[in-house]
């Protein structure tokens, strides 16, 4: 591996991802006047037809999670086609009266990505456009986590030959097939973006699928080798009826 030329992956770079994972201060929320209460919900549910407007139009998709565990309560996750229609989300939503309840958990600021590494890809092929700016499903689950791969000694990846690369990464895309119909995936790419290089989207109607997928690639070498994974965040989608149970305000 020594001495050779860098070969930097060819990809193509799609939607913008915001992931806006909030804590409710549930005990304020709760005592909070109920005119106020209603105020917010209101204020909320125009900021949802303001995203489900996006998305009829094509310029981006959405989902609203209910977050287990204590790491967060709510993930509000966003795509648009640029970094500015991704500020100007975030910043309605945090001028928004609701906002006052919320506390930040965990963001991650990622672009949609498909990579290859043994040449560019063809941004018209008709298999590339609808993975470069997926739809979030409107129902289900969510898992989410970003993850890096490793560069040390023996076991670093960005001084692997493409073609050696190529063949991990064909072993781990096959393990990956095995779970088409049961697991959608959406990998971002967030190098110079965010603190780890990759965030990856899991959607899926059973929840269990998200542990069996992320087991059985751990077997494939590109992940027991290179793979270094953060904290994992996993949701149930909440529709806006689902968001009102959520908070009382049905």
């Amino acid at each position: 591996m020594e001495g050779h030329a860098p070969e930097p992956t060819f990809t193509l770079e799609g939607w913008h991802v915001l992931h806006d994972f909030r804590r409710l201060d549930f005990g304020a929320w709760l005592a909070a006047p109920e005119e106020e209460r209603r105020a917010a919900w209101e204020e909320l549910r125009a900021i949802l037809a303001e995203w489900q407007e996006a998305e009829a139009k094509g310029e981006g998709s959405f989902g609203v999670y209910q977050v287990v565990t204590q790491k967060a309560d709510l993930l509000f996750l966003n795509l648009r086609e640029s970094l500015d229609a991704l500020l100007a989300v975030e910043e309605r939503l945090n001028k928004s009266r609701f906002a006052r309840y919320l506390r930040p958990a965990y963001g991650f600021y990622s672009v949609v990505e498909l990579g290859s590494q043994t040449g560019p890809l063809d941004p018209e092929a008709p298999y590339v456009k609808p993975r470069l700016t997926p739809r979030v499903p409107k129902g289900g689950y969510v898992c989410f986590y970003p993850m890096n791969k490793r560069r040390q000694g023996q076991d670093n990846w960005y001084l692997l030959p493409a073609k050696e690369r190529a063949l991990l990464m064909k072993a781990h895309g096959e393990t990956g097939r095995k779970y088409q119909g049961k697991v959608m995936q959406v990998i971002s790419g967030a190098q110079g973006l965010d603190d780890w290089e990759w965030g990856v989207d899991l959607f899926s109607e059973d929840p269990i699928q998200f542990k069996k997928i992320v087991y059985e690639m751990r077997f494939d070498e590109v992940s027991a080798r290179f793979g270094e994974f953060g904290p994992f965040y996993v949701g149930k989608y909440l529709s806006e009826e689902g968001l009102a149970g959520f908070l009382e305000v049905g």
